[in-house]
This record gives C-alpha cells, sequence and structure tokens, in this order.
C-alpha cells in the first residue's frame, strides 16, 4: 500500500518513481473504522498523513461546545505537515467518516526525506501557508457565530417527508426561500451558507439538488446544533 499510497500524493509527486519507492520505504499503514478518532486537538500528533482510502473529516469544537466542519480529506489529500513546519500542536480533531486506510511519515523520518528530496520542503512549506491561511479564515468566522448549527437546526426544522432510499431512512425536504434570503434569515451571507451546505454534502449528512435536500444523517445535523 506505501507506493501506491505515495504515488497519489501531490507533496511527492515530482518525484521519480525509483525516488517514490525509496519515500514509501518510510511510510506506516494504519487503518480506522468509521467513526474512529485518528488524532484529538491538542494532542502532539508528530507524524505527516496521507489519506490513501477513505475521507477524513477535519473538525474544530467552538468555545460553545458545538463541532464545527473544516475540511474533509480525500484519497491523496494529507495533514500534519504544519504541525513539522511550525512545531505546534493541531487545533482541531481527525475523526474517520467512513472506514480509512492511511500512511503515516513519522516528523523524525522527514527530515532525512527532505534533506534528500529539497523538492518536498518547497511544496510542504506551499502547503502549510495555503492550509493555515485557510484554516484561520474559517475559525476566525466559527468564533464570530454559530453560522452551521442555525444551518443544521434551519434544515431539521423544516418540513420534511421520510422516505426510504436504498433501505435507509432518510428525510426529503425542501427550501421554501432562495439562498440569499436564507442567509439573511440566519444572519449570513449567501456565500457561507453554500459553503456550509457543500460541507455537509462532503460530510455525508445531506444531498442536494437545487432547493430539494435529502437529509441522509438527521442525527448527525443534531449533533452539530448541540443540545
Amino acid at each position: 500500500m506505501s507506493d501506491t499510497c505515495v504515488a497519489i500524493v501531490p507533496l511527492f509527486s515530482g518525484l521519480t518513481y525509483a525516488d517514490q519507492l525509496e519515500v514509501a520505504r518510510y511510510a506506516t499503514p494504519i487503518r480506522r473504522q468509521r467513526g474512529e478518532q485518528i488524532y484529538r486537538a491538542g494532542e502532539a500528533a508528530a507524524t505527516l498523513l496521507v489519506v490513501h482510502t477513505g475521507r477524513v473529516k477535519l473538525s474544530h469544537i467552538a468555545p460553545s461546545g458545538q463541532e464545527q466542519l473544516l475540511r474533509v480529506l480525500e484519497p491523496g489529500e494529507f495533514i500534519g505537515e504544519a504541525a513539522y513546519v511550525t512545531g505546534q500542536r493541531p487545533n482541531h480533531t481527525a475523526t474517520a467518516l467512513t472506514d480509512v486506510q492511511l500512511c503515516s511519515f513519522k516528523h523524525s523520518d522527514l527530515g532525512s526525506l527532505v534533506r534528500a528530496f529539497p523538492d518536498i520542503a518547497m511544496r510542504m512549506l506551499h502547503a502549510v501557508t495555503t492550509r493555515l491561511s485557510e484554516t484561520e479564515r474559517l475559525l476566525a468566522e466559527i468564533s464570530t457565530a454559530d453560522v452551521q448549527a442555525r444551518i443544521a437546526g434551519y434544515l431539521l426544522d423544516l418540513p420534511g417527508q421520510w422516505v426510504q432510499d436504498d433501505g435507509e431512512a432518510v428525510v426529503k425536504v425542501e427550501l421554501p426561500l432562495p439562498k440569499n434570503a436564507i442567509a439573511a434569515l440566519l444572519g449570513t451571507s449567501a456565500e457561507t451558507l453554500s459553503r456550509r451546505l457543500a460541507g455537509f454534502v462532503e460530510a455525508g449528512l445531506i444531498t442536494m439538488r437545487g432547493r430539494h435536500v435529502t437529509v441522509l444523517d438527521p442525527a448527525g445535523l443534531e449533533l452539530l446544533v448541540g443540545s
């Protein structure tokens, strides 16, 4: 698994196949089941993790106790490079959205890889800069209001119809207003509303087709709303 894991990661895409095989020697395969935490905010996570198969959710717990979705990692994406470059502990929690397979690289080994392949360091610094900028923007938005919780609550409060979809019970609802009107009602922007709804889709909580929304995981939305 390690060699194929390395091959799909943009961080290592500039290397030759022989060099990728060398990098793969440092990789440790990890498996996690759906819903299992990979690491928690504040933990000393001294590894770079690459998603090989499945999806991983990165989330942040706001001061109010609400869980805020930050990102969903797909195969080929990675996390942990910021901790390697800055030495800071993660301010988010990583959880397996599905059964996942990951490749883990110890930070102590990354030093050897960076010295052997300087191009990795440049790609890593670019990734850190991009990620930190995006995370700071998201956390700033989270600190101003629990927008995600309000949107989740709004969807749950809409009149809906329980139906069977491939043997699973789901709820069909329809947005009664345009997105800009709903955003105004919830005290946010249409851009933020669209981004949060897209995050719900990525997290497997809902699907959308125009104004028609299928709530796949009502319990998951209720968790975002909180008690």
